[in-house]
């Protein structure tokens, strides 16, 4: 989630250092995350903004060799003919239904719901936010508690501010952990 700028100032430091016009002067820098779904957080920015920002947008794209990992290096994985890692069902658990998964990574959760030790330890994973936000209110409407909901304001407090936030995009906005939710 670096900037662009923030990788083009290490290649341009490392090239003055050595007074070198090799590109990271010649040095192998070794960068890891997913590129396709991770963006720069750019406060008060437009999507353009931040796409702009990404390093997929700099000169030095072009110029990054991407490397996988296909090999299980530990030797100790299971994994299937193709050489795909086997998941047991301690470490991943995949439900036939919604309704089924909630009730095996959340057994019991009326008891346990105040325990956060017990709430840490459980995920479930889905590809996008809507799904997450499906899942969470179906898991709220669960549990047998009193809640509060504390909504965002989605208006411009200074008209200074309309160009760079229209009140269209604030009320677009659905972003993962910005539903703010507490138990009486």
């Amino acid at each position: 989630m670096s900037y662009k700028r923030a990788i083009q100032v290490l290649d341009r430091c490392l090239e003055d250092i050595q007074n070198n016009r090799k590109l990271m002067d010649g040095v192998v820098v070794l960068l890891a995350c997913d590129f396709e779904q991770t963006l720069p957080v750019i406060e008060r920015s437009t999507a353009a903004d931040e796409i702009n920002a990404c390093l997929k947008a700099s000169y030095l794209w072009t110029k990054v060799e991407k490397l996988y990992l296909t090999i299980d290096i530990e030797g100790h994985l299971d994994s299937d003919q193709e050489g795909m890692v086997l998941f047991t069902i301690q470490f991943c658990y995949v439900g036939e239904s919604e309704d089924e998964l909630i009730d095996h990574v959340f057994q019991n959760k009326q008891q346990h719901i105040f325990d956060e030790k017990w709430l840490c330890e459980r995920t479930i994973l889905a590809p996008k936010n809507d799904t997450v936000a499906k899942i969470n209110k179906k898991i709220l409407g669960e549990i047998a508690t009193e809640t509060s909901v504390y909504n965002s304001i989605d208006t411009v407090m200074s008209s200074d501010d309309t160009t760079s936030n229209p009140v269209e995009f604030l009320s677009s906005l659905d972003l993962s952990g910005c539903h703010h939710i507490s138990w009486n």
